[in-house]
């Protein structure tokens, strides 16, 4: 690797003002008995935490937030020169179909930067031709049916219950404990509010009911599955549905983000865990990813595996799941980094 090697951390917070700390409001004590620590940080103070890291271990790391200004952040490639991008850009003028077309970009610019390409991200940002991908190589996934217009009876020959999602957001967005359904009625409801509220198709799919299963993909040129990282629904209150909920995933003072308690690495048996490794890998190069991607699924009562979501570049918080696995792997989460920086950089073109 070359030494100090000089890493640009992009990514689009295109507000970042909005971010008004509460110090009051976030260490109250809550109803609820809490799992995770609740911690006072903006998404710009994870990303300097991390350029910070970065620079402890030899790098030459900075950060870059574009706020929705593709001018941001071409002058700052040219001024910089970066030999790296560890690209974080999730979104674009609040569109996350707009996520690939920002690392086109960096393609064209010949930067190398880190995971996946325009067409990984593409194919993964839209869930239903995800899900047909991933049919037509033999990997089980819920049966489902895609929304795009007010119709008035939505069911389309799916067994209840039925989950409702925006058909191209990830994250989560748009998934909350209403977006199970157990009837005709609700289930118009919800897809009548993904329509008006998302502007977009709304996916509908039999709901899984069963253990929640992220399974961990790093590497190359030969890329390599991590310990299998389980969503443990034990403590979750009756009231609420066994989800990975946009709450769950992202709100601290919500009871969803304290009962939904990972598990890593999962006790399965083993034949269980070897189908759920292939799954992952299998699926990792079918949707072109890269350097590293987490597939969700979900294991039911019969032990059948369905694969739920494949996530190119996944969250890299310290406590995510990504690196929770990569944890109980081995690597500390510096090297990890450091691993995916290199995969990067492997890519530049040689003169």
């Amino acid at each position: 690797m070359k030494d100090n090697l000089k890493v640009a951390v992009i990514y689009n917070e295109a507000n970042p003002d909005f971010y008004i700390k509460q110090p009051d409001f976030l260490t109250k004590e809550l109803p609820f008995s809490t799992y995770f620590e609740v911690e006072n940080l903006t998404p710009m103070e994870e990303y300097e935490l991390l350029a910070n890291r970065l620079n402890k271990i030899g790098y030459n790391a900075y950060t870059l937030n574009i706020k929705d200004d593709i001018e941001i952040l071409i002058s700052d490639l040219k001024k910089h020169k970066p030999d790296v991008i560890f690209n974080f850009i999730e979104l674009f003028k609040d569109n996350a179909r707009l996520e690939m077309n920002v690392v086109g970009l960096l393609e064209l610019l010949g930067i190398p930067y880190t995971g996946a390409p325009p067409m990984s991200l593409a194919n993964c940002q839209n869930k239903a031709l995800a899900k047909r991908m991933l049919n037509a190589i033999g990997i089980k996934t819920p049966k489902f049916a895609i929304v795009k217009k007010v119709e008035g009876k939505y069911a389309k020959g799916l067994k209840y219950p039925i989950i409702v999602k925006p058909a191209f957001e990830d994250a989560s967005v748009g998934i909350d404990n209403d977006s199970i359904v157990e009837n005709i009625k609700q289930l118009n409801k919800r897809v009548d509010y993904i329509l008006d509220n998302f502007f977009q198709p709304a996916l509908i799919e039999e709901f899984i009911d069963g253990r929640e299963l992220n399974v961990a993909v790093m590497g190359g040129k030969n890329p390599s599955t991590l310990p299998i990282s389980e969503i443990d629904f034990k403590e979750m209150p009756d009231y609420l549905y066994n989800i990975v909920s946009y709450q769950a995933k992202w709100d601290p003072h919500n009871i969803a983000y304290h009962k939904t308690i990972p598990v890593c690495p999962a006790k399965l048996p083993k034949r269980v865990e070897n189908k759920a490794f292939a799954i992952a890998l299998k699926a990792f190069h079918a949707m072109g990813c890269r350097d590293y991607a987490r597939v969700d699924m979900r294991l039911d009562k019969h032990n059948d595996l369905y694969a739920l979501e494949v996530n190119p570049n996944p969250d890299l918080t310290e406590s995510a799941g990504f690196m929770r696995s990569a944890e109980a792997a081995g690597y500390s989460y510096e090297q990890t980094l450091m691993k995916i920086i290199n995969f990067a950089w492997s890519r530049r073109k040689k003169t």
